[in-house]
């Protein structure tokens, strides 16, 4: 509970939830929001109030974090990139009538390293809902959600046409670096990276038929180290 409290958790419910026991009554998320660069505390993105100072927030953690790179200004850069597309879909594409979240974690040592952890999570429609009503003549239209997904990482693909809504395909060439795991509403899809693209037989893993999650949830991976 003193963790879930330090990240904002307990601000971000529905008032009608019962917590039990009782946490906090004052938040040391919002008392110490900002005071540890390993964190960024979940943040709501509202569909009606877009903060535009998110992605800034969010790509400065992860170089921060990754200052022990020599690309760490580079990798700043892409996650930039990265993020601002993710949380810009939520109102552009998503139609949620509830918030979406975002967070940052830095996990230093362990075997390999470490590693910092961002998510960004929406109720919408989510990619594939938004999606697929376009592909109704489509031979795409056979996909399942996982390869729908990775032809639109590597290909581009949108539901206003060739001249539009490429966005996720660029974002994936800014992050093709980094492991991404994604959380379809019934699948879920872990995109590691290899030879520079996505590919469904090499570097993409499904795990099909989860009980059903509405939305979009993804969550990126950069090494602390290289």
């Amino acid at each position: 509970m003193l963790y879930l409290d330090r990240l904002s958790f307990f601000e971000q419910l529905d008032p009608r939830i019962a917590v039990v026991p009782q946490p906090p009554a004052q938040s040391a998320g919002s008392r110490r929001r900002g005071s540890n660069r390993s964190l960024v505390e979940f943040r709501a993105i509202a569909p009606g109030y877009r903060d535009r100072d998110l992605p800034a927030e969010l790509a400065d953690a992860v170089e921060e974090a990754c200052r022990a790179r020599s690309d760490r200004t580079t990798l700043g850069h892409a996650a930039y990139t990265v993020f601002a597309e993710l949380i810009d879909n939520i109102f552009e594409h998503s139609e949620t009538q509830v918030d979406g979240y975002a967070a940052l974690q830095v996990y230093r040592g362990g075997r390999d390293g470490g590693d910092v952890l961002v998510t960004v999570s929406d109720s919408g429609h989510g990619i594939i809902g938004t999606i697929r009503p376009a592909l109704k003549d489509s031979s795409l239209q056979r996909l399942s959600d996982p390869e729908l997904i990775v032809h639109m990482f590597n290909e581009g693909l949108s539901r206003h046409g060739d001249e539009r809504g490429c966005g996720l395909h660029q974002c994936a060439e800014h992050a093709l670096r980094y492991r991404a795991r994604l959380r379809l509403p019934t699948s879920g899809l872990e995109l590691v990276p290899g030879d520079g693209r996505y590919d469904v037989p090499n570097v993409a893993y499904i795990q099909p038929d989860l009980p059903l999650l509405y939305g979009t949830h993804i969550a990126f991976e950069f090494r602390l180290d290289g």
